[in-house]
């Protein structure tokens, strides 16, 4: 995949999680216009939507076939979302490097992370933090990288196991979807 498409990816995805984030902090007379409840985000059906989605635009009607290929599917959106945590560029606080802008970091350290991140990303970011020796940085970004390329290996696996069950034209849409290269 083009570094471009990615950030294509990436910044949809990011819209998508901040929207959500944005209605769930809206109190319950505010801009909510008319909806009853509170809160009540569901990932397990935010989840299936997305898999109906996928399901859809593969063109796939025969549900017994959709049962084999769901999971594949599925592994190639886990080992993206693996893939692509700590890789943002944005430090754990919102903003490149720190915290956003006019919120104070007693804010930002209760709201949870959109995606948490890996453990490797949190040691790098510790080390950064604590300004400990280069050497020591070194060594963080360096685990940092590995743990990266074993995720994208397991990516590329994923996909490539994906391409094997679908037609040309299902690989295709699937291309255009970001679920295979």
């Amino acid at each position: 995949m083009r570094p471009n498409q990615l950030l294509v990816i990436y910044g949809l995805a990011l819209g998508l999680c901040m929207g959500t984030v944005t209605l769930l902090a809206q109190d319950n007379n505010g801009g909510r216009q008319g909806r009853q409840g509170g809160g009540n985000f569901d990932p397990a059906q935010f989840q299936q939507r997305m898999m109906d989605n996928v399901k859809e635009r593969l063109a796939f009607t025969n549900d017994t076939e959709w049962a084999a290929v769901q999971p594949l599917v599925q592994k190639v959106m886990d080992a993206r979302r693996a893939a692509s945590v700590g890789m943002s560029g944005f430090g754990r606080r919102g903003g490149p490097g720190g915290d956003t802008a006019g919120r104070s970091s007693d804010q930002s350290a209760r709201r949870p992370a959109l995606v948490p991140p890996s453990p490797e990303a949190e040691a790098l970011q510790k080390a950064i933090d604590s300004d400990v020796p280069t050497e020591q940085i070194k060594a963080a970004l360096e685990k940092h990288r590995a743990a990266h390329k074993d995720k994208e290996v397991k990516l590329t696996e994923a996909q490539e196991n994906l391409r094997k069950v679908l037609t040309v034209k299902q690989e295709a849409q699937a291309a255009l979807m970001g679920l295979v290269n």
